[in-house]
């Protein structure tokens, strides 16, 4: 017989993957055909791995693996209660329970998968960005940074971990040293990747008053030029944040583009780029339309909170030339 371990490995890694590749179908609107096709996906991964895993085909035919990634999740966190210290199985966990949007409990799981298994690359840079996700205004955190830097120590030549170290570094404010630890990344990278990053070291160095480097170029070739004013007679209350927010229309509700300024600075004038984005996955200049507004925030959390105050959204095309207006 199959082991649940595998069972569950198998039915949640091709739902997860299926969530991924289906998106598209989900942003249409056809929600129905979406869930169907991660199910079937999810329990043909297990059906598959039962029938070319093991020789008792017939045996494991019978078995039933998890309808749902609502069930798989629950399943596997049974037998993560009886194997405790399977650090992939936590790894796994908190993959699907951000699949399903709880980012809380998937924060959990990587924490447990990192301490189990603390010199994994890959687990460390995944529970970093998770940890990113969840945070109100997608900031990495002390534990974050620190993780990635682990991550580049145990692999120095990690690209993921070195690209989202100059992105912590940036949301701190240390454009120099986010503009050399891009850097380091050049040589390694292939001629398109490379031209990308060189926009986002580009934009560092500037922010960092330095000079350009050898043969680039001192602005970025894209960004969105926006502007938030207040409507007359508004004044927001003190220690109040404006978040200027750009999002995929239709898509999930992270940003792809977000800064965040003491609403005293009103009237705002910015420029988002990459170098805004909170994840490398989704970036401005691959997009060809978004969705910009501003929201002032009590809290100082990007997330919607009661009393907070959005601007009109703003659909913009992409490349955008002039400034986007937006009034709170």
């Amino acid at each position: 017989m199959v082991s649940d371990w595998m069972q569950m490995i198998a039915g949640l890694a091709a739902a997860v993957v299926a969530m991924a590749v289906l998106w598209p179908l989900r942003r249409s609107g056809r929600r129905g055909p979406f869930l169907a096709a991660v199910i079937a996906i999810g329990v043909a991964g297990v059906a598959l791995y039962m029938l070319v895993g093991t020789p008792k085909a017939v045996d494991a035919v019978a078995e039933d693996g998890p309808e749902t990634l609502q069930q798989g999740v629950q399943a596997l966190e049974e037998a993560l209660a009886r194997e405790p210290q399977r650090a992939d199985g936590w790894a796994l966990l908190g993959r699907s329970e951000l699949a399903l949007g709880n980012l809380d409990k998937a924060n959990q799981a990587f924490a447990r998968a990192v301490a189990l298994a603390p010199d994994e690359v890959p687990v460390l840079v995944e529970a970093a960005q998770a940890r990113a996700q969840g945070d109100a205004a997608k900031q990495f955190d002390d534990t974050a940074l620190q993780w990635l830097k682990h991550a580049q120590q145990v692999e120095p030549n990690n690209e993921r971990a070195g690209w989202l170290i100059g992105i912590a570094q940036r949301q701190r404010g240390q454009d120099a040293e986010a503009a050399a630890t891009w850097e380091a990344l050049l040589p390694r990278l292939e001629p398109a990747a490379a031209n990308a990053l060189r926009e986002q070291i580009a934009i560092a160095r500037e922010k960092a008053a330095m000079p350009a480097a050898t043969g680039e170029a001192t602005a970025p070739s894209m960004g969105l030029d926006i502007e938030v004013t207040l409507a007359a007679g508004k004044q927001p209350p003190a220690g109040t944040q404006v978040f200027v927010i750009a999002r995929i229309p239709g898509g999930p509700p992270m940003p792809v583009a977000v800064q965040k300024h003491p609403a005293t600075d009103l009237p705002l004038k910015i420029r988002l780029t990459d170098a805004d984005s909170p994840m490398p996955t989704a970036k401005l200049s691959s997009l060809e339309a978004v969705e910009v507004f501003a929201r002032l925030s009590a809290s100082g959390q990007a997330n919607r909170q009661q009393g907070d105050m959005d601007s009109p959204v703003v659909t913009v095309k992409l490349p955008h030339k002039g400034k986007v207006a937006l009034t709170l």
